[in-house]
């Protein structure tokens, strides 16, 4: 396990909310004091919420809080929550009125493995959030990462258990940390090996998607069962354009441990916050956001737990 969760950047906290009935979940990162923001979505099927708000020429430059969140596009409602507890508190964009709390999210498909009719809602997001700490560390089948599987090409009975990870990296006094929930249609590589995918329940091996795809020129299956989403925070100076090609760049840390990643059949998406207190450069954040998603996603499939015969990284 690599060392490091995303509450190592000063100013954000997280907060998880969970269904043991429907293994699914919400994971809420919150910035009260609001955080440059950015985003990047490289999967054909997202859920998302509030992405618009990233692009540069946009007039809000602050995000409050990003929802990642299992039940497909049900469980976007769970911003909603996180919405209604940062108001109370007084946290979001002053409209003289009240404050509205700028809270994007994006949502994974889980629905095949608990119960679907039970999916994070108004409720949940809210509990999330009122749970959020800057002490939190728990990773693998938590929060959002509750129902994450990861290399369902054949299907969730040949699917392993994956979930949430988090990581961390430093270069001086600059820190850039990774949450990630893996639910990838792909497999997951650590240093060019696989570590977790499809899997042959039957005699009890690996399998490899890609070999798998290159056997047949038939439409891949399962389509709507996937994606990997995630947020890196970092103390960095950003503007939007910046953390922008900071969530680009991120993305390289999906291409280093998931084969295939950014398939139509996935919705991966990747957010930025920054909290805007070092000066550093954009190219140095870019690489090391990189490196901070490669170890949260090695950290997702490592710390997760077993499920109803569903096999983890660990055990085998």
């Amino acid at each position: 396990m690599y060392s490091g969760y995303i509450t190592d950047v000063d100013g954000i906290m997280v907060g998880h909310e969970e269904s043991v009935e429907g293994m699914t979940g919400c994971t809420v990162i919150i910035c009260e004091e609001g955080a440059t923001g950015g985003v990047d979505v490289r999967g054909s099927a997202p859920g998302t919420r509030e992405t618009d708000l990233f692009k540069a020429e946009k007039m809000v430059d602050k995000v409050h809080a990003v929802v990642l969140a299992g039940g497909s596009a049900f469980g976007l409602e769970a911003s909603s929550g996180v919405m209604d507890y940062l108001e109370e508190k007084g946290v979001g964009f002053d409209v003289g009125v009240t404050k509205v709390p700028i809270v994007a999210s994006a949502v994974i498909f889980d629905l095949l493995i608990g119960d679907p009719k039970v999916r994070p809602d108004k409720n949940m997001g809210y509990k999330a959030a009122m749970h959020a700490s800057k002490e939190e560390d728990r990773q693998g089948s938590v929060g959002c990462g509750k129902g994450a599987t990861v290399g369902k090409i054949l299907g969730p009975d040949k699917a392993m258990k994956s979930g949430l990870g988090s990581a961390t990296v430093r270069a001086g006094n600059l820190t850039v940390s990774a949450i990630v929930t893996v639910n990838s249609f792909g497999d997951v590589f650590h240093k060019n090996t696989q570590i977790a995918g499809a899997y042959d329940y039957k005699d009890n091996k690996m399998l490899n998607t890609e070999s798998i795809m290159k056997q047949s020129t038939e439409r891949i299956q399962f389509a709507n069962t996937n994606t990997t989403i995630g947020v890196v925070a970092t103390n960095a100076i950003l503007t939007k354009a910046e953390g922008n090609k900071v969530a680009q760049t991120a993305h390289n840390g999906l291409a280093r441990t998931i084969n295939p990643v950014h398939t139509s059949v996935d919705g991966d998406t990747l957010f930025v916050m920054a909290t805007n207190n070092i000066q550093a450069d954009i190219n140095l954040v870019a690489m090391l956001s990189a490196e901070a998603v490669e170890k949260a996603v090695v950290n997702a499939v490592k710390a997760a737990s077993p499920y109803k015969g569903m096999k983890t990284a660990n055990e085998i």
